[in-house]
């Protein structure tokens, strides 16, 4: 993506003092070269796209022309999927809660539904009796330790007899096909993917002793690390996996499994990222409003929030590029200043302890903003900044409009 200080002015003075910048060819580089590292080990393997970490439909169908799959945790997802034209078969329903019409919408249309709890499968169950004609696809989410340090919240527990249950009422069923297993721990580290590849494939060799049918698909979540800036791994203190790494852990095990077994009796091997896709799509640009000294500290106040990098990133400091606005006036450098949010939490900083030059109505360009930042920014104060995506001859595209008051308040009664 090539950014001059040109086409910042421009855009700026088109769309507002804040705005995304959506780059579609990083995105979609990311996707080509994660499933290629998988399918080098594991042909069979596929991505299911995590939508809760950002569901800019423009991403989400870029994911569905490249014949990725759909990860959706909620109705509103699920209606996101169908509204870019994602055929319901390519459509993975997830989370803990799954309202029960949203449910038996999605199966009856072909979707899967992967059964989180007993309540799920008791509303799955439901479903069958009451259209005996309709095959359910549905799938079973497993939880066993991937010794991480974390007792996850998800699935049935497949050492304590829970998962054993689960199938055997799934399989009551003549109308309900056990489609596939699924798993997802939040642990990024390499050895966690270990782990939980380890892990499914014991559920699976449990699964094959009841001599049921092949399984379509097995889903090993996401949680994976993607393309980091060096900047980034610093603070971290990290060294991030590569994909091929993450390949290497998970899809080499399944190909070594399989091996033997007849090719159509081999499902496929799905990944559910987010984050490691959607990170480096998104950047966000913002612009110097003031600075002000208090005390001995510089701080500057921008034309964006914490809320618009990403809500969860704690204390990071997102890569930046600054842009001056104005040649022809010096900049000031400064040691040691923060870069302030507009609203009025003490806390909400983008930036700490900048050392540069920088000046009023300069423009800040924060880098690898595309997880959570969107689907997590809250109304608050403003309304949302719009979303551009940015074509090679430097011109923008809108992919999201600036919200307005009408966006925001229009599910409130005004009159009283």
């Amino acid at each position: 993506m090539n950014i001059t200080k040109d086409l910042l002015t421009t855009t700026s003075g088109l769309y507002g003092d804040s705005f995304y910048l959506l780059d579609c060819d990083n995105f979609t580089e990311s996707f080509k070269a994660l499933t290629s590292e998988f399918q080098l080990y594991y042909p069979k393997s596929r991505i299911a796209y995590s939508y809760k970490t950002n569901y800019i439909p423009r991403l989400c169908k870029i994911v569905d022309s490249l014949g990725g799959y759909a990860e959706t945790v909620s109705d509103m997802e699920v209606d996101v999927a169908l509204a870019i034209g994602v055929n319901a078969g390519k459509i993975f329903f997830n989370g803990p809660y799954k309202k029960p019409k949203a449910i038996e919408d999605l199966l009856l249309k072909g979707g899967v539904v992967n059964a989180d709890s007993a309540a799920d499968l008791k509303i799955i169950c439901s479903i069958a009796v009451s259209n005996p004609e309709d095959i359910l696809r549905v799938g079973i989410r497993c939880n066993f330790d991937i010794d991480d340090g974390v007792v996850s919240r998800f699935g049935f527990d497949f050492n304590n007899g829970d998962f054993d249950d689960a199938l055997t009422e799934t399989l009551k069923y003549s109308n309900i096909e056990l489609v596939g297993l699924h798993c997802h721990f939040a642990s990024r580290g390499l050895q966690s993917w270990v782990n939980a590849s380890k892990g499914m494939l014991d559920v699976i060799e449990a699964v094959e002793r009841r001599n049921i049918k092949p399984l379509k698909y097995v889903s090993l979540g996401g949680g994976l690390y993607g393309k980091m800036p060096k900047k980034l791994q610093q603070q971290l203190g990290i060294s991030p996996p590569s994909f091929g790494d993450y390949a290497a852990a998970a899809a080499k095990p399944f190909a070594d499994f399989y091996k033997n077994h007849d090719e159509h009796e081999t499902p496929e091997l799905i990944i559910e990222p987010g984050t490691a896709l959607a990170a480096n799509s998104l950047k966000f640009v913002a612009r110097v409003i003031n600075i002000k000294t208090v005390g001995d500290k510089s701080i500057a106040t921008l034309s964006g929030s914490s809320f618009n990098t990403n809500p969860t990133s704690g204390k990071i400091n997102l890569p930046i590029t600054i842009f001056h606005s104005d040649e022809s006036e010096p900049m000031e450098r400064y040691e040691d200043l923060d870069m302030a949010g507009y609203t009025c939490i003490e806390s909400d900083y983008l930036y700490k302890n900048y050392s540069g030059p920088v000046s009023v109505g300069d423009f800040i360009v924060f880098d690898s903003a595309g997880s959570y930042s969107v689907v997590m920014k809250p109304p608050f104060i403003m309304p949302n900044v719009p979303i551009l995506e940015l074509n090679g001859d430097q011109t923008v595209r809108v992919i999201k409009r600036q919200e307005t008051f009408e966006d925001v308040f229009c599910t409130y009664q005004m009159e009283f």
